[in-house]
């Protein structure tokens, strides 16, 4: 649906920028931390120094533009120029206010709430400015991975917290970046995980395929295997099934057969199939 209505994606960037502004103007910034990339520059310069936050992103914004015009493509340029100049506006239009008092509930909040709207900007394939020029050059140069880099420049940013706010203030940014971490992952990878199984039984194979097709409902595949000792040729199931369903999986084929062999793995997304895999 996105792909179809520019303008759609444009709103979702929008919304996913003032979703940033707001995690940092009524959890960040009454809280006096700095969790990375350019506003987190511009708390630290409010803290220490008086300076305007929004005019510090601009700046700071404008100098990692011109970065990028001499050591990158012009089309990273158009990537982050909406999101440099929209984050200080958006900054700037949006009242400060201090929401909570306990600096640790502070910090659940703002990385959960910062996760979610960095989250929608990968969506769209947006950027929410200058921080994200850094590490593509030193991708660039010195063939760093850029989650790497970035990981680097924040926790430089994360440890200045210590000069100007002190230890406390030090380790509630690591604690946000975690909590918005696996926000990010959630997010982009979907709340409906599953497990993935593979199954192979000496003497019950029929009753675990009847097991999976009546009890749980499920679909299934067949792979067709050489045992490495034996040199026997095997069958191997492969059936995704809901996590609520992990442990209830698990003990009626281990009911069916004790000797069974499962593997299990995690798996994000499915798309297709008879609920999942193919029958």
């Amino acid at each position: 649906m996105l792909e179809k209505h520019k303008w759609l994606q444009w709103l979702v960037m929008l919304a996913a920028l003032e979703i940033i502004v707001l995690s940092l103007n009524f959890f960040y910034v009454p809280a006096g931390i700095a969790a990375g990339g350019s506003t987190g520059i511009s708390i630290l310069l409010d803290e220490a120094f008086h300076f305007n936050r929004a005019l510090s992103v601009l700046v700071i914004n404008l100098l990692m533009i011109g970065l990028a015009f001499i050591f990158l493509k012009r089309q990273v340029i158009a990537k982050i120029a909406f999101g440099s100049f929209a984050i200080p506006l958006l900054m700037w239009l949006t009242p400060t206010a201090k929401l909570v008092d306990d600096p640790l509930l502070a910090m659940v909040i703002a990385g959960s709430v910062f996760g979610l709207g960095i989250a929608l900007l990968y969506h769209v394939g947006a950027s929410s400015g200058g921080s994200t020029v850094p590490p593509m050059i030193l991708k660039k140069f010195f063939n760093l991975n850029t989650s790497v880099g970035l990981l680097i420049i924040d926790g430089l940013i994360i440890i200045c917290n210590i000069f100007v706010s002190g230890s406390n203030a030090f380790f509630l940014a690591i604690f946000s970046q975690v909590i918005t971490t696996i926000v990010m992952r959630y997010i982009e990878s979907g709340f409906d995980h599953k497990k993935m199984f593979s199954i192979m039984s000496e003497t019950h194979l029929l009753e675990i395929k009847q097991l999976i097709e009546h009890e749980f409902d499920h679909g299934f595949t067949i792979l067709q295997v050489v045992g490495g000792k034996s040199k026997d040729d095997k069958e191997m199931l492969i059936v995704v099934v809901k996590n609520a369903d992990y442990r209830t999986f698990i003990r009626e084929v281990k009911r069916i057969d004790p000797n069974a062999f499962i593997t299990s793995s995690n798996i994000t997304e499915v798309h297709g199939g008879i609920t999942g895999i193919y029958g």
